[in-house]
């Protein structure tokens, strides 16, 4: 199956923010970007709003043309911005307040009652769900359990031993996109996958629907330009 790329562009907007003004303008980089092939924009505002400001959210509602995909902590504000602008897709994360970056998925089974009556919202919205989680087996289970549509697998653990070498890192990964499609769930993907990594967890990562790829692509497009970088993006995930 082909697997769709939604760009994170918060390191857009970080870079606007370092002098004020609109440059670089987020707007016409998010209708760029589609028009590069790329199949999504994801965004994740933080209370902060240090990257991603939510007027950008709001903004970028009328120019996204493909999948629109927000992620955040699930606190009152950012409930009320999604369901005001009812994107593709909402990714809930369970940031820490001043988190520098997302860095663990949720304990499906604690925060069972939480996370499936925020669903229930979302989906009586017609915004389809995705939950960020660990490559943990009982996660999985947990998240299906909740009534998520969707699991996004949180993939530091593979970019950090990939890079070290070891390919048996994404063994957990196969089995977490086995069981989730199992139980009837879509499986995303993202954190700190890059080009050198993309292609090997795209090949060994069964029913992978979407990745979300923002720090890494970014990066890479300041040596090559971000049309460049998209579509070796695209072909990869072939």
């Amino acid at each position: 199956m082909m697997t769709k790329l939604s760009v994170n562009i918060n390191k857009l907007a970080t870079l606007r923010n370092a002098r004020g003004g609109n440059v670089p303008d987020l707007l016409k980089a998010a209708s760029d970007i589609e028009s590069f092939g790329g199949q999504g924009i994801t965004i994740h505002p933080r209370p902060d709003e240090r990257h991603i400001r939510y007027q950008d959210a709001r903004d970028l509602k009328n120019v996204v043309q493909t999948e629109y995909n927000i992620e955040g902590n699930p606190i009152k504000y950012f409930m009320n911005l999604v369901l005001a602008i009812r994107p593709t897709q909402v990714t809930l994360v369970p940031d820490k307040i001043g988190v520098l970056t997302s860095d663990a998925g949720w304990d499906t089974i604690k925060h069972k009652s939480f996370l499936t009556e925020i669903i229930q919202e979302f989906k009586r919205n017609d915004i389809r769900t995705s939950i960020f989680v660990d490559p943990v087996l009982t996660m999985i289970e947990g998240a299906a359990a909740v009534g998520t549509d969707r699991v996004e697998l949180y993939t530091e653990d593979f970019a950090v031993g990939f890079a070290k070498g070891n390919q048996t890192a994404v063994a957990p990964y196969t089995a977490c996109a086995i069981r989730a499609h199992e139980l009837g769930m879509g499986v995303n993907a993202g954190h700190d996958l890059s080009l050198d990594n993309i292609a090997y967890f795209k090949n060994n990562v069964p029913h992978l629907a979407e990745v979300s790829i923002g720090h890494a692509l970014i990066s890479e497009a300041i040596y090559q330009g971000l049309e460049t970088v998209v579509k070796q993006y695209l072909q990869k995930l072939k």
